[in-house]
């Protein structure tokens, strides 16, 4: 063989061995390529699932709070209650002082108003 042929032969082994890396790295890129996809899907139901693990926790919290405020506000309304009803027995025992001592005032005076009624009666 020649030089020529040589070179071609060479050339062509080249040529072959150049197209066989090039298809190589392609496949690799189609399946790097899969790869992403399959990935860019696992992350797309990861934030799903995520998202739902996300509002499944709001909501509990949220119930929590809502029984929180209700102790919360049941307290403050039983303290309330409690204040007013000693307001209330405070203010009842002051009425029924007063009572009493405009009772114990009639019953002292009573005999003189009725005289002092009975004489202007009378003297009409």
């Amino acid at each position: 063989m020649n030089d020529l042929s040589n070179g071609m032969l060479n050339f062509s082994i080249m040529s072959s061995m150049a197209e066989s890396k090039v298809t190589g790295i392609i496949k690799s890129l189609n399946i790097l390529e899969d790869d992403l996809d399959s990935l860019n899907g696992k992350v797309s139901d990861m934030k799903k699932q995520l998202s739902i693990k996300a509002q499944s926790e709001i909501d509990v919290l949220l119930e929590k709070i809502r029984k929180m405020a209700t102790k919360e506000a049941e307290l403050i309304i039983n303290a309330s209650k409690d204040k007013a009803t000693t307001e209330s027995a405070k203010i009842i025992q002051q009425g029924e002082t007063q009572l009493s001592e405009i009772q114990s005032k009639i019953d002292t005076n009573f005999d003189e108003a009725v005289s002092n009624v009975v004489s202007t009666v009378l003297k009409v």
